[in-house]
């Protein structure tokens, strides 16, 4: 067998072993988190009476986290730092993957109003870096192993594996000219994809699993009046991610300027005070959505166009604050309701409606942060009903276009000044 076949052999055979021990990881790490969360938050409260119990455990667990971070260092570090580092230093330091687990965790028990994607991408990218350094055959595709456990992350996490792909692939490419990834990369994405997904299932049936899918929505069809308030949406989509884009930078500027320790702890007051004040702007949010899905009446529409916004603001807070993590659950979730509350303002009864109008807020929303249509189209493709696939892309398209189109306006009235 010549040496560019056995490679290739070795490669395909590592990616698939790399997909199924990025699984395992993903459920053992959820699965912790899913007890921790029930032990803290449902166990000891449902035994024990213990007043302003949210604001002592949030304020108390961020001056613990804030001790943790001023020991170890400022981790868990965003997906975008992850995939900045592996793009321009072609290696990541993977000789803290026990302080990366338990920093990627803490906050998460906390209710954190974060994702759990940014410290478990850093993790697998880590492992998939020792295989290369420590094993000679696998040195030479050390890169590529790296993006295939950050796509299959992503992938198991949201169940979209197209969208750990595609999220991948952009950051490593042109902003102006994606291109697809060639035929034999698709094939290693899709065996490890497969690989993880399925030990993530085969592990979650056996032994439960630990965090909720995306709820999906119920089917639909649109009708003349939602394309008649398509750009309503969308424009409902970009102000929400102005507001976060504004949020971002005024909590970086207020919370950086505060001591370690203090900065998190403050950040676990804030957490506690808006987690009794409203218990659903705790947490990631996807079980908080598929409540919202089943039975959105329940809530009046200004509570859920408060709820959208205050959701955004207390993710900047967590995530600058040192109670960090991901944004995209929680992001999500600001949208759908934001969606829901346009269209109960609108129709009586928002039913379908509602459907198509978080597709389309959400859509906007996501495509003005993430700045990556065709990913943000994969990554709600699962939730919404296919029928809405085009008008998601249009929306994502169109948040980012007007957010990029507003920046590129900032920037020139900054330089004439």
């Amino acid at each position: 067998m010549n040496k560019s076949v056995r490679n290739s052999l070795y490669l395909i055979l590592f990616c698939g072993i790399i997909g199924a021990a990025a699984g395992g990881v993903i459920w053992g790490f959820l699965k912790v988190m899913s007890l921790g969360i029930e032990f803290l938050w449902e166990w000891i409260p449902g035994r024990l009476s213990i007043p302003y119990y949210t604001l002592i455990v949030c304020t108390a667990g961020g001056a613990l986290i804030g001790c943790f971070r001023w020991k170890f260092g400022d981790y868990p570090e965003e997906l975008e730092t992850v995939m900045g580092k592996v793009k321009a230093e072609k290696t990541f330091d993977y000789s803290n993957m026990i302080i990366l687990l338990f920093a990627a965790l803490f906050p998460l028990l906390l209710g954190s109003s974060i994702g759990p994607e940014a410290g478990l991408t850093g993790v697998i990218v880590g492992l998939c870096y020792w295989v290369g350094d420590n094993l000679s055959f696998a040195r030479q595709n050390a890169k590529e192993y790296s993006q295939v456990g950050a796509a299959v992350t992503l992938g198991v996490l949201f169940r979209s594996p197209l969208f750990g792909v595609f999220a991948v692939e952009e950051e490593n490419q042109d902003k102006e000219i994606i291109k697809l990834p060639g035929t034999m990369k698709l094939f290693l994405y899709g065996l490890a994809a497969a690989a993880g997904m399925g030990c993530y299932m085969l592990l979650s049936g056996l032994f439960g699993a630990g965090l909720s899918a995306m709820p999906s929505f119920p089917e639909m069809q649109p009708d003349m009046f939602d394309y008649l308030l398509l750009a309503v949406y969308i424009l409902l989509g970009c102000v929400l991610a102005k507001f976060y884009f504004i949020t971002h930078t005024v909590t970086e500027k207020a919370l950086g300027k505060l001591p370690a320790i203090v900065r998190e702890t403050a950040g676990g007051l804030c957490l506690g005070i808006m987690g009794m004040a409203a218990p659903i702007l705790m947490f990631s949010g996807e079980e908080a959505m598929g409540e919202l899905i089943g039975d959105y009446s329940r809530y009046l529409p200004l509570a859920l166009l408060a709820v959208a916004f205050l959701k955004v603001l207390l993710t900047n807070i967590c995530i600058q604050s040192g109670l960090k993590g991901g944004h995209f659950f929680p992001i999500i979730f600001a949208g759908v309701c934001l969606g829901y509350a346009a269209a109960m303002l609108v129709f009586p009864d928002a039913g379908s409606h509602g459907t198509f109008a978080a597709a389309a807020v959400t859509a906007a929303l996501l495509g003005a942060i993430m700045k990556k249509p065709l990913a943000v189209t994969l990554l709600l493709f699962l939730c919404f009903p296919i029928k809405l696939f085009l008008w998601i892309f249009l929306a994502a398209a169109a948040g980012n276009l007007a957010l990029s189109l507003t920046g590129s306006a900032n920037e020139k009235k900054k330089k004439k000044k």
